[in-house]
């Protein structure tokens, strides 16, 4: 509080000039109140901390105690001072104001509970989008799960058809492999018995092969050579096969090719 405000306040509680301005100055050198302002700033507001420290300033400017307490309550109702202390001034305070601090404090709690009930539903909002959020991810990645399972079922399905073929090419070999051995020991038996004409029981012609490799007799020599190569395929050690069955199909191979050149 400064002098000017110290001035009014003495003023305000019916304190002469004379004495008010004695009491400022005391007040000023005991450092209760500060130095500010000008005396044409009286009519600017002023606010005490609390209705204790306006009754001991009143006291000490000598102000009788009852009316110091009835010019506490004035100023109380003009909004001058803050708080309301502990003092027996909190004795006197209207029913009036009481009750009026009691529904200004009702209207607050109020106020506050219905921000807390609109925080209190948003908050519910946000958690039921996240259960929406973690239920639909859920169903996503079940359904990502029985696709994966699906795709897994039907890759078996297929390693499990590429074996069966593979075992049926291999007994194809094998049938192949044991014609051409029955080919050429009877070669072998006709060079023994005929030496000059062993050039006209050799494999030459081609529907031989394509009997071979369960082609028809008008199938196109690129219709031999790719079924040849399949077997090659199938057959390559590199590739799983059986390297004995591989080496004959070759050999039987390199003879079409050569009676292609002849």
């Amino acid at each position: 509080m400064n002098t000017d405000q110290a001035y009014e306040l003495l003023q305000s509680a019916g304190v002469s000039e004379e004495i008010s301005i004695q009491t400022v100055r005391r007040w000023l050198r005991e450092r209760k109140i500060k130095y500010e302002g000008t005396v044409e700033n009286r009519n600017s507001g002023y606010i005490l901390e609390n209705t204790d420290q306006a009754l001991y300033l009143l006291k000490d400017a000598g102000v009788a105690p009852n009316i110091g307490i009835q010019v506490v309550q004035k100023w109380l109702q003009e909004g001058k001072i803050q708080n309301v202390g502990r003092g027996e001034v909190s004795d006197y305070i209207s029913e009036e104001k009481a009750s009026k601090q009691l529904a200004d404090s009702s209207l607050n709690q109020d106020r506050l509970i219905r921000e807390l009930k609109v925080k209190i539903k948003v908050q519910n909002d946000h958690i039921k989008g996240i259960e929406e959020l973690h239920r639909t991810s859920i169903t996503a990645l079940i359904q990502q799960k029985e696709n994966l399972k699906k795709e897994i079922v039907n890759l078996e399905n297929e390693k499990s058809e590429l074996q069966i073929e593979t075992r049926q090419v291999l007994r194809d070999n094998l049938e192949l492999r044991k014609e051409l051995l029955k080919l050429r020991e009877e070669l072998s038996k006709k060079k023994e018995d005929n030496p000059q004409k062993t050039h006209t029981v050799l494999p030459s012609k081609t529907h031989d092969f394509r009997q071979k490799l369960g082609l028809s007799r008008t199938a196109s020599h690129k219709e031999v050579i790719a079924s040849y190569k399949r077997l090659l395929k199938l057959t390559h050690p590199d590739h799983g096969g059986n390297a004995t069955a591989f080496h004959f199909i070759k050999t039987d191979y390199d003879h079409f090719k050569n009676s292609l050149k002849g």
